[in-house]
């Protein structure tokens, strides 16, 4: 783990907490760590918990307990201690963190879609509702798919159908029991029926469109949707997970069988799979579905960067080797992981764009 893996550990536990309600504070921009100095505790250092106390309302070492909990046992971390008025020191734990990594891609790779899914409130009923209008019709679909990733039954419902030809943006869901909780489902209105949408961009793109932007911001639904490149998040999202299953299909015509066996040196995208569970989480919790699909493009990003520097596959008169099986077993991992989150928004991941 490096300084830069480490403080978007530290980040993404202080977004965590504030998640949870846990912490009061602005999530800051970036989390500074630096090598302990003379005498301390542990292979780094960080003063975060100083930085929130004063806007949280706590003391600085109630803070470090808080970001304390959400860091120990991440990958890569051996131990996490609290030092002085409320400084984190940290001792890394690089084997542990192999390890790690070599399990999540082995469980992704096992569960498939399934990756992330949980059943901590399995018996639980969710019942959703939302007005007649398209944008808030598409979100709380999501929503209940949303909470069935944690084992939860939703049902949705509306004072009326959303609008004409809502059905082709609809994806079916099953019946639901248990206990019972409600929520209305609101949005910016699309300002567009159905029909129009998929008139004129098609099922995926107003799906990706409708539902990419917060619920409270306006949601951009132009001919930038279909635009075939990189620029465009939806496209980025489907290209890479072709890309994906392009080199799964080019590795069996090598012979070549993923297998993660050596590990990878690919912080940004161990990091990015390791966050799927908890993305879905708290977007089940705050009926958010475009958390989702920022975490997508995230994912998306880290791939294609790690197979435009690392050749998953031999090249040229180069032997197949362990850390060909491995590559391929880890970009077979984010393949599955992009599939998994379009599932969840209703949008197709096709093998080819």
């Amino acid at each position: 783990m490096t300084p830069a893996d480490l403080s978007r550990t530290v980040l993404r536990a202080v977004r965590r907490a504030v998640d949870e309600d846990a912490l009061r504070a602005p999530v800051p921009a970036r989390v500074r760590v630096e090598r302990t100095r003379p005498g301390g505790s542990g292979d780094y250092a960080c003063a975060v918990a100083l930085q929130l106390a004063g806007p949280a309302g706590l003391p600085a070492r109630g803070v470090a307990e808080i970001l304390r909990e959400r860091v120990a046992g991440a990958p890569g971390i051996g131990r996490v201690e609290i030092t002085g008025p409320g400084f984190l020191n940290f001792t890394l734990d690089a084997t542990t963190g192999a390890e790690t990594r070599a399990a999540r891609v082995r469980e992704v790779r096992e569960r498939g879609l399934r990756y992330g899914r949980v059943g901590t409130q399995a018996g639980r009923l969710h019942r959703l509702h939302h007005p007649r209008e398209i944008r808030a019709a598409v979100l709380a679909q999501s929503v209940a798919r949303l909470l069935r990733t944690q084992g939860a039954h939703a049902v949705v419902s509306c004072t009326g159908e959303p609008g004409p030809r809502w059905e082709e943006l609809r994806v079916r869901t099953g019946p639901a029991t248990g206990t019972e909780g409600s929520a209305e489902i609101r949005a910016v209105p699309a300002g567009a029926t159905a029909g129009s949408l998929v008139d004129r961009l098609g099922r995926d793109a107003a799906l990706w469109g409708l539902q990419r932007p917060a619920a409270h911001d306006h949601a951009p639904l132009g001919d930038g949707l279909l635009v075939q490149r990189e620029s465009n998040p939806l496209f980025l999202v489907r290209y890479a997970h072709a890309r994906a299953r392009a080199l799964t299909r080019e590795g069996a015509r090598l012979g070549l069988t993923a297998h993660y066996c050596t590990d990878v040196d690919a912080p940004a995208l161990h990091t990015a799979l390791a966050d799927h569970p908890g993305v879905l989480a708290t977007a089940a919790r705050l009926h958010a579905p475009d958390r989702v699909a920022r975490h997508l493009e995230t994912v998306a990003d880290a791939f294609l960067d790690f197979q435009g520097t690392t050749a998953p596959l031999p090249v040229g008169d180069e032997k197949p080797s362990a850390a060909h099986r491995s590559r391929l077993a880890l970009a077979e991992a984010a393949g599955t992981v992009l599939a998994g989150g379009l599932f969840v928004l209703g949008i197709h991941a096709p093998p080819h764009v």
